[in-house]
């Protein structure tokens, strides 16, 4: 159950990454009016080319993000111990069950149990594993709906801060790079640095906005 939930755990941070695209409104210049009609028509595909280059372009390694980025990083260790501690329990249940498994039977063949108590006992124990399968499906969907909250708040981060880092710098589009979904990137179009930089900052300074919040609420 463990390894599959931490497989399907990077599976969907990967998939968010892999998937994840910012796209930008993109200005395209207008033919002068006064041209005839035949002169626009000839002028189209020069103005479609010109408007295609005039499109500022850029990338951002998923990979850097995901080691990079402390909010990630910190997420990811709280999602680990959790996970860990999943894991302990249900194996510290399992192990209690199983042995007083073991020991029904072995003093089952001693004898010594009447048939109402051996029917109590086995009773109570089939009793105690459906409550460790129970017990493993809440935990397991309490991770899942954690896991998922991380996700999307860090969808969240990665959007706004996009939205507000390219005010001025005005890209048409930005995207995520993850192995190669990318047939071809020139490293002058990335910007990953400058992104995981802005992030660990704005993620550094949300406390100090959080408590100054709180405070104007008091």
């Amino acid at each position: 159950m463990n390894k599959s939930k931490k497989t399907d755990k990077k599976m969907t941070k990967r998939n968010f990454f892999t998937t994840f695209a910012f796209a930008a409104m993109a200005v395209l210049a207008v033919t002068s009016c006064d041209k005839s009609k035949q002169q626009a028509d000839d002028n189209q595909p020069a103005t479609a080319q010109s408007a295609a280059s005039a499109t500022k372009i850029a990338f951002v390694e998923v990979d850097s993000i995901m080691t990079q980025y402390k909010f990630c990083k910190d997420y990811s260790l709280i999602l680990q111990k959790k996970g860990q501690n999943i894991q302990n329990t249900l194996a510290a249940k399992q192990q209690q069950l199983e042995a007083a498994a073991a020991n029904f039977q072995q003093k089952l063949q001693q004898n010594a149990y009447t048939r109402e108590q051996a029917q109590s006992i086995q009773m109570s124990l089939q009793k105690q594993n459906n409550d460790l399968q129970q017990l493993n499906q809440r935990l397991s969907g309490e991770f899942q709906a954690e896991t998922e909250r991380y996700n999307n708040a860090l969808r969240d981060s990665i959007q706004h801060f996009l939205a507000v880092y390219n005010k001025d710098k005005k890209y048409g589009l930005i995207l995520s790079k993850a192995g190669d979904n990318i047939l071809y990137a020139d490293k002058a179009h990335d910007i990953t640095n400058e992104v995981v930089a802005g992030l660990n900052k704005a993620y550094k300074e949300a406390p100090k906005a959080e408590k100054a919040s709180d405070a104007k609420k008091k």
